[in-house]
């Protein structure tokens, strides 16, 4: 499978890149080999191997979850830049 120059475009756009014709073509060919490499690895025949959780063979040791003491909202928010009565304001980041 090869990736036409609309889908490349399409994928820069889902991530928010603008991209010139040539970084397009390259982005492009970057994107063929790793579609090559997964239908390479599609290919391979994994009938009778046991599905991998974790490789390491340590488990995660986490605390409790367990409720602690927190500031009230309207100190925490005292502390921020910007405000308003419930959440932090921060600037838009995405234009969509």
């Amino acid at each position: 499978m090869s990736l036409q120059e609309s889908e490349v475009r399409k994928v820069a756009g889902l991530a928010n890149l603008i991209l010139s014709d040539e970084e397009v073509a390259s982005f492009g060919e970057d994107l063929n080999a790793i579609v090559t490499y997964i239908e390479q690895l599609q290919e391979v025949d994994v009938s009778g191997v046991l599905p991998v959780v974790g490789v390491s063979g340590i488990e995660t040791c986490s605390r409790t979850d367990e409720p602690q003491p927190a500031l009230p909202r309207e100190q925490i928010l005292a502390m921020a830049p910007q405000a308003n009565e419930q959440a932090f304001l921060v600037p838009k980041a995405v234009n969509r």
